[in-house]
């Protein structure tokens, strides 16, 4: 057997009620949140019905460029490609008339180099041949030629 002291309770004592406290570090707290169906109104919820949520990554503030750079460089390719394009139709174009100048002067040559040719032939004969041609017209529309 097992033996327990108990202490009396003093005669004129109350003996204690049962009943719930509530501590002050114990209480859920209150929070109001963003109504789904209108954001301009707020519901109250308690904090433990809540869904923990995970923390979001700080945000990158630093200032962005214009234009995206890949498109920056696709459009200096598109823009460099056209005068490149541009730059060798000038070239063929240059070197198309120096040909077609070349070709004139070719043929100007030829026609100097024939002339000469023939001033510096010598006549079939070096004695030469004198022919005196006497053309007499007349009134009446007579004419005659002697030779």
């Amino acid at each position: 057997m097992s033996s327990k002291h108990v202490i009396p309770a003093p005669a004129g004592a109350q003996q204690p009620r049962m009943s719930f406290v509530e501590l002050g570090d114990e209480h859920d707290p209150i929070v109001h949140v963003p109504d789904p169906y209108d954001p301009n109104r707020s519901v109250a919820v308690r904090r433990s019905s809540l869904q923990p949520t995970a923390l979001s990554q700080a945000r990158d503030l630093s200032p962005q460029p214009l234009i995206d750079p890949l498109t920056a460089r696709m459009l200096g390719g598109g823009v460099g490609g056209g005068v490149l394009g541009w730059g060798v139709g000038q070239f063929l174009a240059g070197a198309g008339q120096l040909v077609s100048a070349m070709t004139g002067v070719g043929s100007a040559a030829a026609a100097i180099a024939l002339l000469l040719l023939a001033w510096k032939m010598a006549p079939s004969s070096r004695a030469g041949k004198t022919v005196n041609i006497t053309n007499n017209n007349r009134w009446g529309g007579r004419s005659s030629t002697r030779m």
